[in-house]
């Protein structure tokens, strides 16, 4: 076991561990750390705790200090250059013409490198920019191509919930999500309806997908043949979360399908969840990062 804290460079970003070298800090708290890319200011989202060396990717880098108002300042100070990096980076890329969407830019705490991310639909020969751009902010440049999902995270904004996006307030990072879990939901895949804002499935199919799954395992599914108390049938429509089941029973094929409960009818033979192909590929699109 090691004594941790937990420290985050981005609103909702990834949480690193860095060992607290004897000092107690609160959430919220900015530090001074030690990373791979230099120097640099982060904030506290985990407090002291104990962890197994399992999870910890050594070697585990000490608090530099925790940081002071000359930090700060210069933090603030950052924010306001990277601001104008934006306006800068953009008419360098109207110059040289160049099919690709500045996102964000971020400042390296010691300024020895700045990032510029952006977004486009393929790849993008930058060379030419980075020289430019080197060129006027004398330091180390780095561009790096995102996904519509970083997009949407850096940029937030409203889902069609109504709420703020769930990857830009308290996502730390992004789970796999595929057309499969909309079939096994029972949704509708219609792509306007089942793709978020970034144009990608929505993050939201993960929560629920447990409980989905075990909800499966004990409903008959759709073209399933079971044995209700009026005899044979099969599935023809289903709800998962209330467990009622239209059933076409064998002896009156013609007539309205009946309605159970799946705790009342027995499983005969299940059947497979599908998706057809030529409905895949259309939708595969949404599966992309």
């Amino acid at each position: 076991m090691a004594e941790v804290i937990g420290v985050r460079f981005k609103n909702v970003g990834k949480v690193y561990y860095f060992d607290p070298d004897g000092n107690h800090l609160k959430k919220g708290d900015m530090v001074i750390v030690e990373t791979s890319r230099g120097i640099e200011c982060g904030e506290v989202a985990m407090e002291n705790r104990q962890v197994n060396d399992e999870s910890i990717v050594q070697p585990l880098k000490k608090l530099i200090r925790i940081a002071n108002r000359e930090d700060l300042k210069k933090l603030a100070e950052n924010q306001i250059r990277e601001k104008s990096a934006f306006e800068i980076c953009n008419k360098k890329i109207a110059a040289h013409k160049l099919e690709m969407k500045l996102v964000d830019v971020e400042y390296t705490f010691d300024n020895s490198k700045i990032l510029f991310y952006f977004t486009a639909d393929g790849r993008v020969d930058f060379r030419e920019l980075v020289k430019d751009l080197a060129s006027v902010f004398r330091t180390r440049i780095e561009l790096r191509q995102i996904g519509v999902r970083d997009e949407a995270k850096m940029l937030g904004g409203l889902g069609i919930c109504g709420r703020p996006f769930c990857c830009s307030t308290f996502l730390g990072s992004f789970q796999p999500v595929s057309i499969k879990m909309a079939k096994e939901q029972n949704l509708s895949l219609n792509p306007v309806k089942i793709s978020g804002t970034c144009g990608r499935l929505m993050c939201c199919l993960k929560y629920e997908q447990e409980a989905y799954l075990d909800l499966l395992r004990t409903t008959p599914k759709l073209n399933a043949i079971v044995m209700t108390p009026e005899g044979r049938g099969t599935v023809v429509d289903q709800n998962l979360l209330t467990g009622v089941l239209q059933i076409r029973l064998d002896k009156a094929p013609d007539a309205a399908p009946s309605t159970y409960k799946a705790k009342d009818v027995k499983l005969i033979k299940d059947a497979q969840l599908r998706v057809n192909k030529a409905e895949l590929d259309q939708l595969k699109e949404l599966e992309k990062d």
